[in-house]
């Protein structure tokens, strides 16, 4: 992998994408006709783009918002323990708060203050496959429901079909991966959004309707106009593993699975 990353995946076609995005089209043959050229060609399935999305940053030790119940980065909807695990504060703590950092690609967009235990490189989006009732009802729809390492878990209370999946992210011609390492914005089960083929938009209407949060080497690495705010703009895809080219993403890659077993009172529904 290099060792300063310049944003760009060979073979990838992202200025295509956001060419697609501006249009509004997600067309598999307007990709072809319009530029002489496809996708990078995929070992795995090909998952469909969710387009010109907004995102929002979030990070590792963020107390968003005290009150609500799922206002702290301390723990994630699928790990009570996401704080410990991590490693501590992804960023920089200034008079006893976490705060997030800007990130530089001299670094692999790495946080400045810590070493990180789990990859730096997470998102979130909104299905709370455990704890969701709804979702979890949905659960045999997920296209990898079957694989290999998820099948014969549907009824499974301990087991996340959804954190450690890998998304492609794509912005302004450049592309990132990440791994999901926990529910929202503010929606958990909002199946039609996340799985839907047809860009169905975000239910969420908070944040100018956020369709998910990004960890601050994804701000980085994409190239966000704000350190801590919304983006519009951003397209998104699931990858299969296979799939995830080398990159600062796959320096520390997060495996651990879904864990309540001993953290505090679940949060984020």
């Amino acid at each position: 992998m290099p060792l300063h990353w310049n944003g760009k995946v060979a073979g990838g076609a992202l200025g295509v994408n956001e060419l697609k995005c501006k249009l509004r089209t997600v067309t598999g043959n307007w990709w072809s006709a319009a530029t002489g050229r496809g996708p990078r060609t995929l070992l795995g399935r090909s998952f469909p783009w969710h387009l010109c999305l907004v995102a929002t940053t979030f990070w590792v030790g963020e107390i968003h918002d005290p009150n609500a119940h799922d206002g702290s980065q301390m723990i994630s909807a699928y790990d009570g323990w996401w704080y410990e695990r991590y490693g501590g504060c992804d960023g920089v703590v200034e008079d006893g708060v976490c705060n997030t950092e800007v990130r530089e690609a001299a670094n692999n967009y790495f946080p400045k203050h810590m070493t990180p235990q789990q990859n730096p490189f997470y998102l979130d989006l909104p299905f709370n496959d455990v704890t969701n009732e709804k979702a979890f009802s949905q659960r045999h729809l997920i296209p990898w429901a079957n694989d290999f390492g998820y099948a014969g878990n549907l009824e499974n209370k301990n087991f996340s079909y959804m954190k450690n999946r890998w998304v492609e992210l794509s912005f302004r011609g450049k592309t990132c991966f990440a791994q999901i390492a926990d529910a929202g914005p503010v929606v958990y089960d909002d199946f039609e959004y996340v799985f839907g083929e047809n860009n169905e938009r975000p239910k969420n209407s908070e944040f100018n309707g956020a369709g998910m949060d990004v960890s601050p080497a994804v701000v980085g690495c994409l190239g966000f106009d704000a350190l801590n705010g919304t983006q519009a703009g951003v397209s998104w895809r699931f990858v299969d593993e296979v799939d995830v080219p080398d990159g600062p993403w796959k320096i520390v890659v997060t495996e651990s699975g879904y864990d309540w077993s001993s953290g505090g009172p679940q949060a984020n529904q």
